[in-house]
């Protein structure tokens, strides 16, 4: 008899979303950060994301950054931008 183990996750997961909550805005809006792992058409996926949340809310400024390559993570010095730089940051893969 074969035994199957099904695993469903749950979204968000509750210390992530109390975390997530708990971050505002600023005054002047919301600092945008992206990321770009590198992959093709990841920039398209990412500009289309960054007009959708321009249209919903008011974001201040937006950190666009890259990855050299798909295969390695990134870098220290662009998540330490990152984290300096904006209040929340969308990462995307894409083909």
């Amino acid at each position: 008899m074969s035994k199957v183990t099904l695993v469903v996750p749950e979204a968000p997961v509750r210390a992530a979303a109390a975390a997530a909550a708990s971050r505002k805005a600023g005054k002047g809006g919301l600092r945008l950060g992206v990321l770009d792992n590198s992959k093709g058409n990841a920039d398209h996926l990412l500009e289309f994301i960054v007009e959708g949340v321009k249209a919903a809310v008011p974001v201040a400024s937006v950190v666009a950054l890259r990855k050299a390559t798909v295969s390695l993570p990134a870098p220290k010095d662009i998540l330490d931008q990152l984290a300096a730089e904006a209040d929340f940051v969308v990462s995307a893969m894409a083909d």
